[in-house]
Order: C-alpha cells, then sequence, then structure tokens
C-alpha cells in the first residue's frame, strides 16, 4: 500500500467515525422502530374497521328491534283503544236502559199509586154500604192471606237480591255464587204462584241485566248497594197491595152479577 492511499484511507476512516459513526447505530434502532410503527397502524386501522363494522351490525339489529317493538307497541294500543270504546259504548247502553227502566218504573208507581188511592177511597164507600160491607170484609180477611205470604215472598227476595248484589260489588267474593242466586230466585219466581202473580221474573232479568250500582269500597252495609232493585222491590210491594184489592174486587163483583 502506498503511504499516500494510507494517508487518505485514514482521513476517510476518520471522517466516517467523526461524523456519520454516531449515525449507523440510531438508524439500526430507528428501522425496526418504523416497520413496528408501521405494522401496528395496519393493526389498528384493521382492528378499527371491524370495531365499526360490528358496531354498525348491532346498530341495524337494534334498530330493527326498536322498530318491531314500536310497531308491536302501536298495534297494541290501537287494539286497546278499540276495547276502551267498546266497553265505553256498552256502558253507556246499560246507563241508557237503566234510566229508561227507572222513569218507566217510577211512572208505573205513580199509577199504582193512584190506583191505590182510588181504590181506598171505594173501600170506605164500601164499609158503610150495608150487606156488601160483611162481603166485602169477609173477601178482604181472605186476600189478606194471600198479602201476607207475598209480603213474606218479597222479604225473602230482597235478601236473596241483597245478597246477590253485595256479591257482584265484591272484589273477593266468587262469582260462581252470585250466578247460583240468580238461577234459584229465577226458577222460584217462574214457578210460585204469588210471584207468577206479581210477573217478578221480567224484573229480576233487569235488575241482573242493568244494576251495577254498588257503594264506595269501604261500604260494610250491604242495602247500601244497588239502585234498580230497591226500585223494583218498591214496585212489588204497591203490586202487592192493588193485588189484593183487585181481587176483592173481582169477587165481589162476580157474587154482585150472581
Amino acid at each position: 500500500m502506498k503511504p499516500g492511499r494510507s494517508a487518505a484511507a485514514g482521513t476517510q476512516q476518520c471522517f466516517f467515525s467523526g461524523r456519520f459513526c454516531w449515525f449507523i447505530p440510531s438508524l439500526l434502532f430507528s428501522v425496526p422502530r418504523w416497520i413496528w410503527s408501521r405494522e401496528s397502524q395496519k393493526e389498528i386501522e384493521k382492528e378499527r374497521k371491524k370495531f365499526y363494522r360490528k358496531l354498525l351490525l348491532v346498530q341495524k339489529e337494534l334498530e330493527s328491534k326498536y322498530h318491531d317493538i314500536i310497531t308491536e307497541n302501536r298495534r297494541t294500543v290501537a287494539h286497546l283503544e278499540l276495547e276502551m270504546e267498546k266497553a265505553r259504548n256498552r256502558t253507556e247502553s246499560f246507563r241508557k236502559a237503566l234510566i229508561s227502566q227507572t222513569h218507566k218504573l217510577v211512572e208505573e208507581r205513580k199509577t199504582l199509586e193512584q190506583e191505590r188511592t182510588k181504590l181506598e177511597q171505594e173501600k170506605q164507600i164500601m164499609q158503610y154500604s150495608g150487606a156488601a160491607s160483611a162481603l166485602y170484609q169477609s173477601c178482604l180477611e181472605k186476600e189478606e192471606q194471600w198479602q201476607n205470604q207475598a209480603t213474606t215472598l218479597l222479604k225473602e227476595f230482597e235478601g236473596a237480591l241483597t245478597e246477590r248484589q253485595n256479591i257482584y260489588c265484591s272484589l273477593l267474593l266468587p262469582r260462581q255464587q252470585r250466578l247460583e242466586i240468580e238461577k234459584t230466585l229465577l226458577v222460584r219466581a217462574a214457578t210460585d204462584p204469588v210471584a207468577l202473580d206479581l210477573g217478578m221474573e221480567t224484573g229480576l232479568r233487569d235488575i241482573f241485566k242493568y244494576d251495577t250500582s254498588c257503594s264506595n269500597w269501604l261500604n260494610t252495609n250491604k242495602r247500601q248497594n244497588g239502585k234498580l232493585m230497591w226500585l223494583y222491590l218498591r214496585y212489588w210491594e204497591l203490586s202487592v197491595e192493588l193485588n189484593k184489592f183487585k181481587r176483592v174486587e173481582k169477587v165481589i163483583l162476580g157474587k154482585s152479577r150472581n
């Protein structure tokens, strides 16, 4: 090797060692880090895209379920509104029927009171008519036996109807017990001679269908329940009194014709 070249080589070595030798280790460390950073970014980006795909999928599923729930809720609300409207119409129909029946009973009661007054006047006249008075008293005593039977029957019906209405208004007593009472009363009204004379079966069916009146929930007095039943009971009481005098009148008129 020539001295000049050796010196030049030494100068170059010195140049590298003095200016660039520090860069070589740094480069050796930074290259892998750069490569790792690139790979990490790719992985992060890959996971981000994967996450967003899952998020979109979950979002779509939730939107689908939410839409189904909303649709079902709307369908349910529409059905309930329809049922409420039907119930409201039925209630209004029952209310009108009850009002109509109540007015009818009030008018019939007035008529019975008028006929009763008229018969009382006729009774007073006949009591002072000599021989007819004895016949009248005899017939009246006989018909009073029928009246006593009718009064006893009405008391029994009143007790049964009071119990029936109490069961109807109760949240605890079984419905079947009420139906048994109604069935028993209808059978008796269709077979008992006194009940047949008073025509009680029709009134009972009206009570069972239209009397929905109940006192407040804290009520313990059974007689505070019901409205239509009490009107009918009073109507039947007046009918008993009226029928008694009509039966007497029928007997007397029959004897007078003979």
